[in-house]
């Protein structure tokens, strides 16, 4: 008589790092004979994924350890664990604040999940959480839940160490995986109907296997399939060489979006982060990125009210904004991280200010990207189709090569499909249009 498989409930917090990681946390549980479900009250596995970035983050998965603990309570037997930069972070607050946890398992121990879910079975509490230098889960293929778009992780760690940034001690230094079997998982990935691969790191820039850099290992994963669209993230200014930059320019399936975070436009505040760039030359790299990719769209990250942040140094940052017009922002109020060197700073803009300027940041980003999307009615987009529309069911939603999100009345075509779309009305955050015909790699 075949075995019943132990079902997983596994939910996730944070970046797209944390949904590749979950990929593989899945893959190596399906090894070990567990097999994933939806719904949590059939689980025998309760796991969450999570996130030590901001304190919104924890803040939100510690709410959401408390729905967890009344599966626990109703059914004893099940395993509940947290995983990821939260479990690096917070290990031993954990294990003692949250009696009702049995696992706690840092990014860096996947693959001792399955001896200690077996272990918890049996009543033992784990912990696995050591950083390591070599870990790079090279060799597990993800065991993926969308067959359309990809997160491919291809380096782990950061050695920036920005001073407001922890992923250097949730997530460890920097390592690569080897050229050869990320072009093998793109290759895999385009066999399996794939249509758009994102290519991940805490600063992809930074790549390294041997001799080949990232620019190579980008245009070695845009030669495996030109219909396969390409993206990757996140950039760090100092890293972005002209290599890479002629690259993206040189290869159609390379989609024209960078998401480039500027963190500041002040020279001060991005000294005290250690940024290693001043605002004019961030400046000139996006002119330089523009000229040499004509229509490219720049996306970034702003933390407002860093230590000692003044009203100057704000109006720096929204003259900043201003000048380079950034098709989207991802915007932040600062929130103090235990080991980093921020955090033995004064955390001195009290809320409300830091709130105030993160308003405005926002406001005047929403102002650009109105004004941008705008410029837009009456072209003719090739859009990705994703699947239907969240709040029409008569309506596609995908994105352009930009990133763009567009929504249109469903008139042929299918998820997966590109679709050429003619934009009619926009605002600050969606194009909308009509469809004209698929696109000729639909």
């Amino acid at each position: 008589m075949m075995k019943t498989k132990k079902l997983v409930f596994l939910e996730t917090y944070g970046c797209q790092m944390n949904l590749a990681d979950s990929e593989i946390v899945l893959s190596l549980l399906d090894k070990s004979g567990y097999s994933r479900t939806e719904s949590i009250g059939s689980a025998d596995v309760i796991l969450v994924n999570t996130c030590a970035v901001r304190e919104n983050a924890e803040q939100r998965v510690y709410g959401r350890l408390g729905d967890f603990s009344r599966y626990k309570k109703e059914n004893p037997a099940v395993v509940v664990g947290v995983l990821g930069c939260m479990a690096e972070r917070l290990r031993k607050e954990l294990l003692e604040s949250e009696s009702f946890v049995d696992l706690v398992v840092g990014p860096d121990e996947y693959r001792k999940l399955p001896a200690l879910i077996d272990a918890a079975i049996e009543g033992e509490r784990g912990i696995a959480v050591k950083l390591s230098r070599i870990e790079n889960y090279d060799d597990i293929v993800p065991l993926r839940t969308d067959g359309l778009i990809a997160w491919l992780s291809i380096m782990r760690g950061c050695d920036k160490f920005c001073t407001f940034c922890v992923v250097p001690f949730t997530r460890g230094r920097e390592r690569s995986r080897t050229l050869v079997n990320i072009v093998r998982e793109v290759e895999q990935l385009s066999r399996s109907g794939f249509k758009e691969v994102t290519l991940l790191g805490q600063n992809v820039n930074s790549y390294r296997d041997g001799e080949n850099d990232f620019a190579f290992l980008l245009a070695s994963a845009a030669a495996v399939d030109r219909s396969l669209r390409i993206r990757f993230m996140t950039s760090h200014p100092q890293d972005m060489s002209d290599a890479l930059i002629r690259t993206i320019a040189e290869n159609e399936n390379i989609c024209s979006y960078i998401h480039l975070p500027v963190q500041s436009g002040s020279d001060r505040i991005l000294e005290l982060m250690n940024r290693s760039y001043t605002a004019d030359q961030y400046r000139s790299l996006v002119k330089k990125i523009k000229a040499t990719i004509p229509g490219i769209a720049l996306s970034t990250d702003i933390i407002a009210g860093f230590p000692t942040e003044t009203e100057d140094d704000h109006r720096k940052t929204l003259e900043l904004i201003r000048e380079v017009e950034y098709d989207g922002a991802y915007t932040f109020k600062y929130s103090p991280r235990e080991n980093t060197k921020a955090w033995q700073m004064t955390d001195d803009v009290p809320e409300e200010t830091k709130l105030r300027r993160l308003n405005e940041i926002i406001d005047v980003q929403r102002s650009i990207s109105l004004h941008t999307n705008r410029s837009l009615i009456g072209i003719t987009m090739e859009v990705l189709v994703e699947g239907t529309s969240k709040k029409s069911e008569s309506d596609f939603c995908g994105r352009t090569d930009t990133n763009k999100m567009v929504v249109f009345p469903k008139n042929g075509g299918a998820a997966g499909s590109y679709r050429q779309v003619k934009i009619d009305h926009v605002n600050s955050a969606t194009l909308f249009g009509l469809q004209l015909h698929a696109a000729a790699n639909g």
